[in-house]
């Protein structure tokens, strides 16, 4: 048996498409017939007709046809499906011969070229004699012909060849050899495709006919037989719909079978055959999960059907290769547009398939581990006549016989120990290693050992756990293939593909804790390294088995640590346990080899990726120290070996090397006192004890503010005469079980035992492998005095106290001060800070004033210094006061300059220091919001102090803008005025504003500047300005304005003349209607009514004498205006420019003699 015998038939795996011959065709030495032949060969895309096309010469002889069989009464078949049926009908047997004649329509020799082409079909008939196959002729012509019914010679000549060659019409044909030589192929190509059709269409009815003759008593394997060729034959039609359902029925058919030992591996072929007919179809249709079931219903039916014990690897090889040829199929079906998910891809097929040639492997060598005295039989039981089965899954000592009683067991004996010989030469490793090799590519392809990022797109808890399990399975899966892959290439003596598999994985069973399964693949592992002689390897797996994640037992362990010992000596460690004799000779030598050879001594090994025997932690004893007290920090070791063990040095490493001369402890010690001398020196370690060993340093001062971090620790192992191995952890310590071993103890809530008091128990140890470098303490104090809140744009003071209480002078005292930084940047755009209050500052002066030198200080001794801040928006503010100063100390008999410092912090808030409100009123003191043009009016402010401290007002001032005029001189009202807090101080301006036309948004009034200063300030801070922008204020020209002269008061009784003065204000002539309404509090003389006119900018004076009646707050008569040009003009705009009452006083009475008396 040849190790693919159970590959299936290249005719069942490839596409089914008709055959057609052609013949007469001289594609060596006739150009023209060569480039028929290649137009329908060349350049075949997927559009063009499925069809198989092959040149033979016209005497071809075809398979011969059997006789037709007329009754199946006494039939008994041999067997299912002859090996050679599938081959012959798509490589033998046309379903169309097609001649090819060169032959033009005026062909002069008509006759004689007729019956030339006439005597070629009836050889090509003669030789399809029995068959229905299809005969067609091609005339290739060099003219191209005429339309058809146009050209009445051909039509004649071609009725004429038709009856001489007794074809059809539609199967005469022809082919102008012109430029369009291939649109004519196709056009033949489609023609040829239908007779193809119709002859497979006939061999399907021809197959079905045979049904009605047979009975399921003795020809249950023709109906599997007769099922299984309408279903090829439709796929030679291309009818794949019909040709799956004729699978399905022929797969329940095979089933239906009874099965015995005899017969069960042709049962088991022909169910593969079918079933992988079903599958490709499925998968041809965009089924695939019809293609899954299927599959999963074959494995479930066949799993179970082993046949003969002896030969039960036959079964695990047959059930491997159905996995296989799945998985190609899937991954066929993937390249051509199908999408697979990581759950469910050919991998997963490809690792079952290695599984079961595993085991096959593993029954070979129990079922073929014979002695080498038996010899393979002979003659041999294995080979025919003709080289193949005539049926198959048959076996070939007993071809044909259905008979589930033995005839010669003898035969049989000899046939199943040519099988078991045969088997033993099979290399199963490379069956294996090839299929494990094919799922993990496709298990690479969809990511599923990568793809723990991806879980977040999984919204809700159902689907995350959901995708969870399916990405643990895939992970799962795919280091589990690996391992096998890497175990198959040891057993393959492939040693470094093997080593670098499990290395591979070993990573991420460390980070998934299973190490048991580890624990296996390390020992794998630590085998290849030693029939490799890779010394780093060997010692690197040997430090892991030793450790505490290694599940071996004592003596293993014990055996390991010694050859390690050995290998640290340069000596040859002994061969591992279970190792081939002749790899393990090799791997003497070599290891010898090693010895001999002078090369690097020294492995530094990093530990952070595995588990060695020994952990190591370190720990600062603060996370924080003072640059005047030395550093102090813990190495802490524990070893978990069974032996104790002494090692030769300790170093640790900073990110700052400077420190690593002082943090070294070296023993020395021979390669051969590793394990002498236990009890006594520094650098022993004893099982399960934890080791503290104790660094100091003293901190440089440039490192003030700086992270210390301990960047590696190195164990060395060994010594420089022999070996020596560096364990270098990275950081505080700590290796890949660490961080998992630490989550468990917090989470665990198991008692500790008590230790002695001078031992600690490992998990209570925290890793703190950084400290921080502060300065050292200050001795001094800094007080800030102010008076709280400061004032917009005041020069506010702030006075710093500082005071020493060193015990020594201080040096290089210096000052920073000012707006804190971080804070918003409007802040610091809009604070200024400086040492001298009588300027007052601008926007050039900085937020912060750094490292401003205030001298020395000597013990006790205090100074000040007033800073001046000038807050330009209100708000909190936090101001900064560091201080800053240098002093000789001692530490460790070592002098040494700290730089102290010490900082205060200050929030300030600030206000406004008053409000001010502006109005514009009429001369009767009414609000105004509008202003005439050439009328006066008021404009009044009112300041109302908003400041806790008394403000004082210097002086006040308005400016005027260009659109605005002063009635009377502008003078200050509130010189030298202090106002406490609440009280509000009021100023009164008469303006005019001439004419200026519309304007939008009104005329620009001016500004307003007060300048203050606090009440309490010194006399050289100079004095704030605080501008006020005044409102702006709109302005309307009026026709016609009216003012009016009168007294004060009236009296009763007593005349009260009173003058109205009317003044146009227009270019042109205006016409007045002036009209006075009586009061019941007046009598009055002068015009009632009348109608004057007013000529442009001049004015018009109108006399009244009221006459008061009553005393009190009375209403004067009232005086009516009409303009006839400017009907808007009303008369209540004509009552804010004059007054409308008046206060008239009661008549005085005369003091006489008799009234006094009275008195």
């Amino acid at each position: 048996m040849s190790p693919t015998q159970w590959d299936f038939p290249v005719e069942l795996c490839c596409r089914p498409m008709a055959f057609v011959t052609l013949t007469g065709l001289d594609v060596v030495y006739n150009a023209v017939h060569r480039a028929v032949w290649d137009a329908f060969c060349a350049n075949r895309r997927a559009d063009r007709v499925p069809i198989s096309f092959k040149v033979l010469p016209g005497d071809h002889e075809y398979p011969k046809c059997r006789p037709k069989r007329t009754s199946y009464e006494w039939y008994i078949p041999k067997g299912i499906l002859k090996t050679g049926w599938m081959n012959k009908h798509l490589n033998l047997v046309p379903a169309l011969v097609v001649v090819f004649y060169e032959l033009d329509w005026d062909e002069p020799q008509w006759k004689e070229k007729q019956s030339e082409c006439a005597t070629r079909v009836e050889i090509v008939r003669q030789s399809l004699q029995g068959r229905n196959t299809k005969v067609a002729v091609v005339l290739i012509q060099k003219k191209t012909p005429l339309p058809p019914g146009e050209d009445v010679i051909a039509s004649e000549r071609a009725a004429a060849l038709c009856n001489a060659c007794e074809l059809s019409g539609k199967s005469l044909f022809v082919l102008p050899h012109t430029d369009h030589l291939v649109g004519y192929i196709i056009r033949l190509e489609n023609a040829f495709y239908e007779h193809a059709q119709t002859y497979y269409y006939t061999e399907i009815r021809r197959v079905k006919s045979h049904k009605e003759f047979l009975n399921k008593t003795t020809h249950q394997l023709l109906f599997v037989r007769h099922q299984f060729k309408i279903a090829f034959f439709s796929e030679l039609k291309q009818d794949t719909q019909n040709a799956l359902k004729n699978y399905r029925t022929a797969y329940n058919l095979v089933h239906e079978l009874r099965a015995h030992e005899t017969n069960i591996l042709e049962i088991k072929t022909m169910a593969g055959f079918i079933n992988y007919k079903i599958c490709r179809l499925c998968f041809q249709h965009n089924t695939p999960l019809d293609a899954i079931a299927q599959f999963r219903k074959h494995v479930d039916l066949c799993k179970k059907k082993i046949g003969s014990a002896e030969l039960s690897f036959e079964h695990a090889a047959w059930m491997a290769k159905q996995f296989q040829a799945f998985g190609d199929l899937f991954d066929e079906a993937i390249k051509l547009g199908l999408t697979a998910i990581q759950t469910q891809n050919p991998g997963f097929y490809y690792q079952q398939a290695a599984y079961y040639a595993q085991e096959r492997k593993q029954l070979a060598k129990t079922l073929c581990s014979h002695e080498a005295s038996v010899m393979y039989p002979n003659p041999d039981p294995l080979e025919t006549q003709t080289g193949l089965l005539d049926f198959y899954g048959q076996r070939s000592w007993r071809q044909g016989i259905l008979s589930f009683d033995l005839s010669d067991p003898e035969k049989e004996k000899v046939g199943i120990l040519a099988i078991q010989l045969k088997e033993r030469s099979v290399v199963h490793s490379e069956i294996i290693i090839t299929l494990l090799s094919n799922a993990v590519a496709q298990f690479k392809k969809y990511k599923c050992p990568r793809m723990k990022s991806h879980l977040s797109m999984y919204p809700s808890m159902p689907q995350f756990h959901a995708a969870l399990n399916n990405f643990k399975l895939c992970t799962y899966l795919f280091f589990f293939i690996v391992v096998q892959m890497g175990e198959e290439y040891y057993y393959a003596k492939d040693y470094t593909k093997a080593l670098k598999l499990l290395d591979y994985v070993l990573c991420d069973y460390r980070s998934e804790g299973w190490w048991s399964l580890l624990t296996s693949i390390l020992t794998t592992a630590l085998k290849c390294s030693y029939l490799m002689a890779q010394l780093k390897d060997y010692v690197t797996y040997s430090l892991e088995l030793l450790g505490r994640a290694s599940t071996l037992k004592d003596d293993q362990k014990s055996r390991i640590e010694k050859n390690l010992i050995n290998v640290l000596m340069n000596e040859s460690p002994d061969p591992e346990p279970d190792c081939d004799i002749l790899a393990v000779k090799t791997a003497q030598k070599l290891w010898a080899d090693r010895v001999s050879l002078a090369g690097s001594n020294v492995f530094t090994i990093g530990v952070q990726d595995f588990v060695p025997f020994v952990q190591c932690k370190a720990k600062f004893h603060a996370p924080s120290f003072h640059v005047d007290v030395p550093v102090h920090f813990d190495i802490y070791l524990k070893a978990d070996c069974p032996h104790p063990i002494r090692f030769s040095k300790l170093c640790v490493s900073f990110n700052n090397q400077e420190y690593n001369q002082f943090c070294v402890i070296e023993e020395a010690s021979k390669a051969s006192e590793v394990l002498e001398n236990l009890t006594q020196g520094k650098m022993c370690l004893v099982p399960g004890k934890t080791r503290k060993f104790l660094f100091k340093f003293v901190a440089k001062t440039e490192d003030v503010g700086k992270k210390i971090e301990i960047t590696s620790v190195d164990l060395v192992l060994g010594s420089e005469t022999g070996r020596c191995v560096v364990l270098n952890w990275q950081g505080g310590g700590g290796d890949a079980a660490s961080s998992q071993e630490a989550l468990q103890a917090s989470r665990s809530f198991k008692r500790r035992p008590k230790l002695p008091a001078s031992e600690l128990h490992w998990d209570s140890i925290v890793i703190q492998a950084s400290t921080m470098i502060i300065s050292r303490v200050p001795n001094i104090s800094v007080h800030l005095r102010h008076d709280p809140p400061a004032l917009t744009n005041e020069m506010y003071c702030l006075v710093v106290t500082v005071q020493s209480h060193e015990k020594t002078e201080i040096r290089d005292v210096k000052l920073t001060a000012g707006l804190k930084p971080g804070q918003d940047a409007n802040l610091t755009q809009k604070t200024q800070v400086t040492l001298r209050g009588t300027e007052l500052c601008d926007e050039s002066y900085p937020a912060l004033l750094t490292d401003i030198p205030v001298g020395d200080l000597r013990p006790g001794e205090q100074l000040e210094k007033m800073l001046y801040v000038r807050c330009g928006t209100v708000g909190s503010r936090m101001f900064l006061v560091y201080v800053s100063y240098l002093i000789n100390t001692t530490i460790e008999e070592k002098e040494i300059v700290c730089k102290c410092h010490k900082d205060e912090t200050v929030t300030i808030e600030t206000v406004f220091p008053f409000d001010v409100a502006v109005k514009f009123v009429s001369t009767k003191f009414e609000h105004l919001e509008r202003v005439y043009a050439d009328i006066p009016f008021l404009l009044m402010t009112d300041l109302l102090s908003a400041s806790p401290w008394a403000l004082t007002i210097v002086s006040s001032e308005l400016q005027l803008a260009p659109s605005m005029t002063a009635v009377d001189q502008l003078e200050s009202q509130l010189d030298k005025v202090v106002l406490q807090t609440g009280e509000s101080a009021s100023e009164c301006f008469c303006l005019r504003c001439p004419s200026v036309g519309n304007v939008e948004g009104g005329v620009a009034t001016g500004h307003y500047i007060i300048s203050w200063k606090r009440t309490s300030a010194m006399e050289n801070i100079p004095v704030i300005s605080t501008v006020i922008t005044l409102p702006h204020v709109i302005v309307e020209n009026i026709p016609l304005h009216v003012n009016a002269d009168l007294p004060s008061f009236g009296r009763v009784r007593e005349s009260l003349p009173v003058r109205y003065h009317l003044q146009n204000k227009t270019n042109l002539v205006q016409d007045v209607e002036v009209s006075v309404e009586p009061s019941d509090a007046f009598m009055f003389s002068g015009l009632k009514q009348i109608r004057l006119r007013i000529l442009p900018g001049t004015e018009q004076e109108m006399l009244y004498n009221f006459y008061p009646l009553m005393a009190g707050y009375q209403q004067l008569p009232s005086l009516n205006i009409n303009l006839l040009r400017f009907p808007n003009f009303t008369n209540q705009l004509l009552r804010r420019f004059i007054p409308t009452s008046i206060f008239v006083k009661p008549q005085g009475r005369l003091m006489d003699d008799t009234s006094i008396a009275a008195a």
